[in-house]
């Protein structure tokens, strides 16, 4: 329950409509305060005679009104047409799976709720207002925050146009998604190694748990199936992560020793949804970031440069992972592991990031000389052996496949010169590369 809880607060966050929709609330609110304090004549007279107030008649008042709401709601469905091709133009540039990125903006959502906020304000007011012949009221303090309202809309499509000309921008979208990458990291690693799992032999006489859901997996109440776990005093290891895809009547889990009602804890601890878009999905964020390099290196928009620049983001993350530790999925009572979920490894995580730039970009000597410069610049802050032996292997497969594709032999010569200082850069240091 508490996983299909965060996935719908999830899912709701990244509405679009959710902050107009809490903003013409808002602004219908508000205009119910405002004329109840108009109506009080609470408002001393002084601030009634001020120049600051509007103190014009109900037949001006409702031309005004009606000038606010006409002009507000029509500039609303210029702001939705705008977005709407901005959202157009990053799917057929960028991929359809950055969509979310300009759905869930905040700055588009409040712009169209600023529109439609003032819209409901200045209809709700408007309808209180009364002429000579239907016994005189002009809220006249309702009327001077309605003109404020209407500044404040000529302020936020101003804001509104500078924003989404910079949101297009292909450099903005890879450093929103860079950001994003970076809280991934931040959010699912650890500064100190975790403990391993139990041996795979462990689960020899285990209870295969199948599930006739399908979807991908969105949430994961880990915390709330150990415990379960561990009041049942069984050991759960789940077969897939977030971010995989649960495929009906497949297993999903294995459990020792069987347990009743263990079907039913899974169940409650997972929460599907149609598309991949975990919060505990690390890989997430990079396929989005790969996206645009792949889009970028095809035939139709031939961007070498966007491509670059993703290469460089994703060397930077992996520079931020040198001091963090990746998890191992182990959650343990009392020294007695409950509960294990697959994670991703460093290999895992370095194949997602460079095996489909690289199968793609595989004839630019361009990117090839720029991933082995970013493999060179993070295995130079890099100590795990390990991990290094992952980078290898992708310089390795670099100049492979730059070998074989690449023809002139000058652009050869600077794919094997790249690769030679990373290997120095491995084995002797910056001081190495330096004296090559």
């Amino acid at each position: 329950m508490k996983a299909r809880l965060k996935k719908f607060l999830t899912g709701l966050g990244e509405t679009f409509w959710l902050v107009p929709a809490l903003m013409t609330f808002a602004g219908i609110l508000l205009a119910v305060v405002m004329v109840q304090v108009d109506a009080s004549e609470l408002l001393p007279d002084w601030l009634l005679d001020s120049a600051f107030l509007y103190n014009g008649g109900g037949t001006g008042a409702r031309t005004l009104l009606g000038a606010v709401a006409s002009s507000t709601i029509g500039v609303a469905g210029t702001v939705f047409s705008i977005t709407i091709a901005a959202l157009s133009l990053a799917a057929g540039q960028m991929g359809p799976r950055l969509l979310r990125n300009f759905v869930k903006d905040r700055g588009n959502q409040a712009t169209l709720g600023a529109f439609l906020g003032t819209f409901s304000y200045a209809l709700m007011v408007l309808r209180t207002v009364r002429t000579q012949d239907e016994g005189v009221f002009v809220p006249h303090m309702s009327l001077t925050i309605g003109i404020l309202l209407a500044f404040v809309c000529v302020g936020t499509l101003i804001y509104f146009v500078g924003h989404m000309a910079g949101r297009i921008n292909v450099d903005t979208v890879i450093g929103l998604v860079s950001e994003d990458v970076g809280d991934a990291i931040t959010a699912l690693t650890f500064d100190k190694p975790q403990n391993a799992p139990p041996p795979a032999s462990t689960w020899a006489n285990a209870v295969a748990i199948a599930d006739d859901r399908s979807g991908y997996l969105q949430q994961l109440d880990s915390s709330g199936l150990a415990t379960w776990a561990d009041e049942h005093e069984v050991s759960i290891r789940l077969l897939v992560r977030p971010g995989d895809y649960v495929y009906p009547g497949a297993p999903i889990a294995l459990v020792k020793p069987q347990a009743e009602g263990c079907e039913d804890a899974i169940r409650a601890a997972t929460a599907l949804a149609g598309h991949r878009g975990s919060p505990a999905d690390i890989e997430f964020p990079i396929r989005q970031l790969v996206e645009v390099a792949v889009r970028a290196l095809s035939p139709g928009i031939n961007d070498p440069h966007t491509a670059m620049s993703v290469v460089d983001r994703l060397g930077a993350a992996l520079c931020d992972l040198v001091p963090r530790y990746l998890s191992t999925g182990l959650t343990a009572k009392d020294d007695r592991p409950v509960l294990v979920t697959p994670c991703v490894n460093y290999d895992g995580l370095v194949d997602a990031m460079f095996h489909m730039i690289r199968q793609n970009g595989s004839g630019s000597t361009a990117v090839m000389v720029r991933m082995l410069d970013v493999l060179t610049s993070v295995v130079s802050c890099e100590h795990d052996i390990k991990r290094m032996q992952t980078l290898t292997r992708h310089a390795d497969l670099v100049r492979s496949d730059a070998m074989r594709m690449i023809k002139a032999p000058s652009d050869q010569a600077s794919v094997e010169q790249r690769h030679r200082n990373f290997l120095v850069m491995r084995d002797r240091g910056p001081l190495g590369v330096l004296l090559a």
